[in-house]
């Protein structure tokens, strides 16, 4: 069964491009959201395995949905991309719950690693 992804950027091109990153044997049914009150409405609505996220992003950060995920109870894993990789930052999304920090451009090797780590792949 296919695992239900959500990849959350506002960045159009980086949503492409975290797909394209994944190995063609994860089996996975996407969904995107472009921005963190998007993501929160799906992860609301239905169950999200994974969840690919962005930390700047209008409407609502990626920081802001690790809240919601966490203080609502949302079961999922959250791998955060972003280009924002100030220690303190990569610091307070790992205390939020994320599995993992992969820096901005997306590197195919960092992310298979980290599907891997965890069982994805």
């Amino acid at each position: 069964m296919a695992l239900p992804v959500l990849i959350c950027d506002d960045s159009i091109l980086a949503r492409k491009q975290v797909r394209k990153s994944l190995p063609e044997s994860f089996d996975a049914e996407f969904q995107t959201a472009s921005n963190g009150l998007e993501a929160l409405a799906v992860l609301r609505s239905q169950e999200i395995g994974l969840v690919f996220l962005d930390l700047t992003m209008p409407e609502l950060d990626g920081v802001g949905v690790l809240e919601a995920i966490k203080a609502e109870g949302i079961d999922c894993f959250v791998i955060v991309i972003s280009a924002d990789i100030q220690p303190e930052m990569q610091k307070r999304v790992m205390e939020l719950g994320a599995l993992a920090f992969v820096q901005k451009p997306v590197n195919e090797d960092k992310i298979n690693g980290v599907l891997k780590q965890y069982g994805f792949i």
